[in-house]
């Protein structure tokens, strides 16, 4: 008989005696993202990828747009076995694991191929290797491209100009302490409640990458945006443990190549989108290109976030990302 994990099911279905070997499986898949980001298609694309190479063993349920919570609620359904697959923002997985620290230390990665180095790499599978603690089964990093800043006070040149703004961030205190560092004025908000935030004055500022500025239509509210490049928005892509378990290998192996092709779609889909979406706003925000000196100046202001990160990131696995990403 077949038996089916049903989505939002209890987590006590994946405990006790009973095997779930070769037989069907339906797990949800829950995110933030709109479903035109280039993100949330490359789900899609992980989706069909694991129902055409499971030959229909697995289906997946996806539930877009936060339809099940913000980042971090989605991170507690999918430790509890209410979800089953979920990508957050590293950034949010930092209140759950200090290893993630590492992913959002500013200017680490400045580029396409630094960030692959370090997130395919030895680096990316040693940090993923740590949710078993959390209960979860780190799978593979995806992302959507480096975020940049954007705000309505001043045009952003250097780590100066960010001094008194109101500056929404992600609630992670990597993120956090950067923008203390820089002299701004912090404050967590869920992705949801941004817009409405910057519209009505809470905040100031915010940093995100051009597929969220673009599919939340910051530049509605917002004056000036600064191409910064200071972080790659890492996703982790989990699995619930108890629900990766209940797979038999041959499922898992499925599961974890639908991921890697879901990863390089995502990256290939933020590429080309990136480019249609700056010729798209160009003429609703004013647009400023860091100069070296400017990146010099942010780079120089960040040094107390690496020290004050070091011992929870552990100084090995730092020196690690920091040789990797160099080259």
């Amino acid at each position: 008989m077949k038996k089916t994990i049903l989505a939002l099911t209890s987590a006590l279905l994946f405990s006790g005696t009973s095997t779930l070997l070769a037989q069907e499986f339906t797990f949800t898949f829950a995110h933030v993202l709109n479903e035109s980001t280039p993100v949330a298609r490359a789900a899609e694309v992980f989706k069909a990828e694991v129902e055409k190479n499971s030959d229909g063993r697995i289906a997946i349920e996806i539930r877009p747009a936060a339809m099940l919570g913000g980042d971090v609620e989605i991170i507690e359904q999918t430790q509890m076995g209410l979800v089953h697959f979920a990508i957050p923002p590293t950034a949010n997985l930092t209140n759950f694991n200090e290893k993630f620290y590492l992913l959002d230390l500013p200017f680490l990665m400045t580029d396409q191929e630094s960030m692959k180095r370090v997130l395919d790499g030895e680096v990316g599978k040693e940090v993923l290797g740590t949710l078993g603690d959390n209960n979860l089964k780190g799978i593979s990093m995806w992302g959507a491209g480096f975020r940049h800043m954007t705000n309505n006070i001043r045009p952003i040149n250097g780590p100066d100009d960010l001094k008194g703004i109101k500056f929404r961030t992600l609630q992670a205190p990597t993120v956090l302490a950067t923008y203390r560092a820089y002299g701004a004025n912090p404050t967590a908000m869920a992705f949801t409640e941004v817009y409405n935030g910057l519209q009505q004055g809470v905040v100031e500022g915010q940093e995100n990458p051009y597929s969220n500025i673009n599919s939340m239509r910051f530049y509605e509210v917002q004056k000036y945006m600064t191409l910064t490049n200071h972080t790659y928005h890492t996703y982790a892509a989990v699995m619930n443990k108890q629900a990766w378990e209940s797979l038999p290998e041959d499922l898992q192996k499925v599961v974890e190549d639908a991921m890697a092709v879901g990863r390089d779609a995502g990256r290939e889909f933020t590429v080309e989108y990136e480019a249609t979406v700056h010729d798209e706003i160009k003429d609703q925000i004013q647009i400023i290109e860091l100069s070296p000196e400017g990146r010099a100046a942010f780079i120089e202001a960040s040094q107390p976030i690496y020290e004050e990160f070091k011992d929870k990131v552990t100084p090995e696995l730092l020196e690690k990302a920091i040789s990797t990403a160099r080259g």
